[in-house]
């Protein structure tokens, strides 16, 4: 009887060490795996700093950008002109973004932002993704809707209309693919505007847009991530970026 229970004991004991053994290398796998999406990942804003910011044309953050909750807040000051851009730049991308705008209010998105004094304004080089309070901003009531939230502005008009209320959040996936020459952007889980990103076709959307003639705008295939003033109070959260190669 004894030697039964011992022997019972024992393979308790190997069948424990077994089942460890086995979450061990499970929670490896799932550690690998949680690791490699976060390198594919960077974080630009994690609700905590604004480390990888700037201000257009200078070293620092515009006073009027702060932190409210794990959000960026922009409240507008006297002056105009305080976009943010980032310290890093990127060619080809997917950007995932969360916005948040007030009451009739309109903000912007940029990319391929070349910064020079030349440029008083982000938006004189960099292409936007629209922000905007659909139900109560004039630009949204126009038609076409080049100026609707999700649109590329004055270049591509959204397919549908997927914006949510001013005061709740948007969430955004905006994808620039130089190497397929392929951008889009998917608001709230719909892709509502497919765009070429250079080439005739871009040049052809540029053409027939207010932008025909500016020097810089569209040009610069690398450039910075932009945020825009557009004096009114507008929030975003949960940046991050992965570069396509």
């Amino acid at each position: 009887m004894r030697k039964i229970v011992y022997g019972v004991l024992a393979l308790t004991v190997l069948m424990s060490c077994k089942t460890k053994e086995v979450k061990k290398e499970v929670s490896n796998e799932v550690a690998v795996e949680v690791n490699s999406i976060s390198e594919k990942w960077i974080t630009l804003f994690d609700g905590s700093n604004y480390d990888s910011w700037k201000g257009y044309l200078q070293d620092g953050v515009y006073d009027e950008w702060s932190i409210d909750g794990d959000a960026m807040l922009f409240t507008p000051g006297e002056k105009g002109g305080k976009n943010i851009i980032t310290k890093q730049k990127f060619t080809s991308f997917e950007l995932a973004i969360d916005w948040k705008i007030s009451e009739g209010g309109n903000s912007g998105i940029f990319w391929s932002v070349f910064e020079d004094e030349k440029f008083s304004e982000a938006y004189h080089t960099g292409p936007e993704i629209q922000v905007l309070d659909n139900e109560r901003h004039p630009d949204a009531k126009a038609n076409p809707k080049f100026h609707q939230a999700g649109a590329l502005y004055d270049l591509v008009q959204p397919t549908s209309d997927v914006c949510n209320p001013a005061g709740e959040w948007n969430k955004v996936l905006l994808k620039v693919d130089h190497n397929k020459n392929e951008g889009s952007v998917t608001l709230n889980g719909t892709i509502i505007v497919e765009f070429p990103v250079h080439g005739a076709g871009w040049d052809a959307l540029v053409a027939n847009s207010k932008f025909k003639g500016w020097e810089g705008f569209g040009k610069y295939r690398t450039g910075h991530i932009g945020l825009q003033d557009h004096s009114d109070k507008v929030w975003y959260r949960n940046i991050k970026i992965k570069e396509l190669n």
